[in-house]
């Protein structure tokens, strides 16, 4: 399956994060089967910061200005939007069951999911991420301060969390490129391109690539 994961925050940068969001009022939580479509909300079990809370507004902004300073990221997304992020706590016997995101959100089209682990992964039992293949079941147990970035048109689901507690970022992106496929096939062009560029210099060759790459990405992007 198609991914990407990168490290966007230190384990001392997570560990200052959890410390205010564990330190919040029970009121500033709410029932994340708030923002879970209707064929999801009964297989969604977590608590998000409320969108308004300067909390919520201060790690947001860092996430979305870490995110973008990613060339793979820049790369691997074509990143038009950064939408509708949430900051999700899911405690012992929580989870969110097998489901698809809505393509078409009030802020945007969800063309790819991202979760950033906030939590220190040998600190809760449970809460892997599992998204299903055509064939296949991928699971994933995110490394803390790591953005897992994966195409949002697989049905996925966050395991129960069995013991201790699963703090995590999760956003869409709208890109400039709906298609997975073209997505995939620019990503791989641009990547050849680059490790030629650095193994062998520049040439015409290669500027021919990169001509050909931004001009596909031009006739093509939405």
């Amino acid at each position: 399956m198609d991914s990407l994961q990168i490290e966007i925050f230190t384990a001392k940068e997570c560990e200052a994060i959890r410390h205010k969001l564990e330190h919040l009022e029970d009121g500033q939580w709410v029932d994340g089967k708030q923002t879970a479509g209707s064929h999801a909300k009964d297989i969604k079990k977590n608590l998000q910061l409320k969108p308004s809370d300067p909390l919520t507004e201060s790690i947001v902004a860092e996430v979305h200005s870490r995110l973008k300073k990613q060339m793979a990221i820049k790369s691997f997304c074509l990143p038009k939007k950064l939408h509708h992020t949430l900051i999700s706590k899911t405690t012992r016997d929580g989870g969110y069951g097998q489901h698809v995101d809505n393509a078409f959100m009030t802020t945007g089209r969800a063309d790819i999911s991202y979760t950033v682990s906030l939590s220190n992964e040998k600190e809760y039992e449970g809460g892997e991420l599992e998204i299903l293949d055509t064939t296949e079941t991928y699971t994933y147990k995110l490394k803390e301060g790591h953005v897992f970035i994966y195409p949002s048109c697989y049905l996925h689901s966050v395991r129960q969390v069995s013991a201790g507690t699963r703090y995590a970022c999760v956003g869409w992106i709208e890109s400039y490129m709906a298609s997975h496929e073209m997505r995939m096939n620019l990503f791989n062009l641009e990547s050849g391109a680059r490790y030629l560029l650095a193994e062998r210099g520049r040439s015409e060759a290669l500027d021919r690539i990169f001509l050909a790459h931004a001009n596909i990405l031009r006739t093509l992007g939405g």
